[in-house]
């Protein structure tokens, strides 16, 4: 301060000014990184939209599934659980089975018949020679199930998805495990597996 001039100096300061100043690129990156991540949590937990739907369970179907199912639907769901671990391999989850091997189930005159004796055998028993489907020959063979399906319901189960899959254009009668037993009973010794001939000779109900 100068003694002879007891007020202080006032500095003279620039007049601000308006301008416009660049947004930092790590912002943007911040904010697409922030809006990626909301999508894809709420495409895994936002259950489609649907209100029926929360966590743990991420689809509506997958919730329906769990749901209480009637008799009819029971045996329907058993047996398709028994198809997708048994039978898709070889005829393929839409049933359509393997062009000159293994036979389609889908439409197929066999699985149509009024009843399902013949089919119960080949399931029990296995079939070797070639089979005609649809006119076509397939010649791979089929290996027994009755020792690796040892309940009966199991069998009635998983003809009855097929012989019922309406997303294959099957609509025959259902099996009931009655059916299968005195069948299961009649080849509990034998080894030799069904033939297409012998198959023929066999009513297709009782």
């Amino acid at each position: 301060m100068n003694p002879d001039n007891p007020l202080p100096q006032l500095t003279e300061e620039a007049e601000p000014t308006a301008g416009i100043a660049a947004t930092p690129v790590w912002l943007f990156l911040l904010l697409l990184v922030l809006t990626y991540w909301g999508m894809y949590y709420l495409d895994k937990h936002g259950g489609g939209f649907q209100t029926l739907v929360y966590e743990p369970y991420s689809d509506l179907k997958y919730v329906q599934s769990l749901q209480p199912k009637s008799e009819e639907g029971e045996l329907l769901a058993r047996g398709k659980r028994n198809f997708e671990l048994y039978c898709q391999i070889c005829h393929q989850a839409s049933g359509l089975g393997t062009p000159g091997q293994f036979p389609p189930l889908a439409g197929s005159e066999w699985v149509n018949a009024p009843g399902p004796n013949r089919i119960i055998h080949i399931v029990l028993n296995g079939l070797q020679e070639p089979i005609e489907v649809h006119g076509q020959q397939f010649n791979a063979a089929m290996v027994p199930w009755k020792d690796i399906m040892l309940k009966d319901e199991d069998v009635a189960a998983v003809l009855t998805y097929i012989r019922q899959n309406k997303d294959w254009g099957n609509n025959a009668s259902a099996v009931k495990p009655e059916q299968v037993k005195p069948i299961r009973e009649k080849l509990k010794d034998r080894s030799a597996p069904m033939t297409p001939t012998e198959l023929k000779t066999i009513p297709d109900s009782e």
